[in-house]
C-alpha cells in the first residue's frame, strides 16, 4: 500500500497543474454524477432522514479536515462576521432545498428530470450574473438563455406538465452560487458553517424520527446506517477536488467540465434505471444541449479574443 501511495504521488508531481486542475475536476464532475447510485441505495429512507443525516457527517468530516488543515484562523474570522453568518444562513437554506429534492427525485426515479436541471444551471448563473452583477452576457449567451427558456415552455406545452424539479434545482443552487459569491469565503469553513447552522434543525428532526419511531439509523450499524454515516464522505470529497480545481484552471474550462455530472446521471437514468424517455424528453434535451453548446463556444471564442 506505501509504495503504491508514493506511485501516485509521484505521477501527480510530474503532471502541470494546468492537468493536474483538469484531472481534479473530471474526478469531482464524475463523482456527482455517480452519485444518484448511492442515493438510490437509500431510496427507502425518507428524503429529509438522509438529508439530516449529510448534514451532520458533513459537519463532523469538515470539523476534522478544519484541524488537519489548520484553517481554524479563517473559521473564527467567518464567526466573528455577522453580515457573512448571516448570508451563510440564506445559503444553507439554499442548498439544503437543493439536497432534500435532488435526494426525493432519485428516490421518484425522476434522474433525467435532476440532470435537466443542473444542464439549466449555468445559463441561470448567467441570468443572475445579468440581474445581480450587472454582468452583459453576449448576444450568444442571451439566445442561449432564450433556447433554454423555449425547451422548458416546450416540455409544459408537450408534457403538460411543469419541471419543478429541474427548475428547484437549477434556481436553488444558482442562489446558493449567488449567496457564496456575495459572502466570498473558502469553500471548507464555509460549508462548515453552513451545515454548522442548520444542525439544529438536523437534531431537533432526528430526535422526532427516534421519538415516533421512524428512524432508520440504527446500533450496531447495519448497511443502512453506515451508508447514511457516509453521506459525509460523499459531500465532502467532491468538494475538495473541486476546490483542487478551480485554483488551477479557467473559469471555462471548469463550466465545460461540469457538464460531466448531469451527462452520467443522465445516462444512468436512461440505460441503468431504465426511467421513461419519450420524443417530447428527448426535444427539451436537445435544446438545452443546443442552448449549452452555443453558451460554451461563445465563452471560449471570448477568452481567446481577450488572448
Amino acid at each position: 500500500m506505501p509504495s503504491f501511495t508514493l506511485h501516485v504521488g509521484y505521477i501527480l508531481k510530474q503532471l502541470s497543474q494546468e492537468s493536474l486542475g483538469t484531472l481534479f475536476a473530471i474526478l469531482a464532475f464524475a463523482f456527482w454524477g455517480l452519485v444518484p447510485i448511492y442515493f438510490k441505495a437509500l431510496s427507502h429512507v425518507g428524503a429529509f432522514e438522509v438529508l439530516i443525516h449529510r448534514i451532520l457527517w458533513s459537519v463532523v468530516v469538515l470539523f476534522f479536515l478544519i484541524v488537519l488543515t489548520k484553517q481554524h484562523k479563517i473559521l473564527f474570522e467567518i464567526l466573528n462576521d455577522r453580515k457573512k453568518l448571516k448570508i451563510l444562513f440564506l445559503s444553507a437554506t439554499l442548498v439544503s432545498i437543493n439536497w432534500v429534492v435532488f435526494i426525493w427525485a432519485i428516490a421518484h426515479n425522476m434522474i433525467t428530470q435532476a440532470s435537466l436541471g443542473y444542464y439549466i444551471n449555468p445559463l441561470v448563473n448567467v441570468a443572475l450574473g445579468m440581474i445581480f452583477f450587472a454582468e452583459k452576457p453576449t448576444k450568444y449567451q442571451i439566445f442561449a438563455i432564450f433556447l433554454a427558456f423555449m425547451a422548458i415552455l416546450y416540455q409544459i406545452i408537450a408534457l403538460k406538465s411543469i419541471p419543478i424539479v429541474s427548475l428547484v434545482l437549477a434556481f436553488s443552487f444558482g442562489l446558493y452560487g449567488l449567496a457564496r459569491k456575495k459572502v466570498h469565503v473558502p469553500s471548507v469553513p464555509g460549508l462548515f458553517i453552513e451545515t454548522a447552522l442548520i444542525t439544529p434543525f438536523a437534531l431537533i428532526y432526528l430526535y422526532y424520527l427516534h421519538v415516533t419511531n421512524n428512524n432508520s439509523f440504527t446500533l450496531p450499524l447495519d448497511t443502512t446506517s453506515t451508508l447514511l454515516i457516509f453521506a459525509g464522505l460523499i459531500t465532502v470529497i467532491p468538494l475538495l477536488w473541486f476546490n483542487g480545481a478551480a485554483t488551477r484552471i479557467s473559469m471555462v474550462k471548469l463550466g465545460f467540465l461540469q457538464y460531466i455530472g448531469p451527462s452520467i446521471s443522465f445516462c444512468l437514468a436512461i440505460f441503468i434505471y431504465k426511467e421513461p424517455f419519450n420524443d417530447d424528453k428527448l426535444i427539451t434535451f436537445i435544446l438545452i444541449w443546443v442552448a449549452l453548446a452555443i453558451f460554451t463556444l461563445s465563452d471560449l471564442y471570448r477568452l481567446k479574443a481577450k488572448k
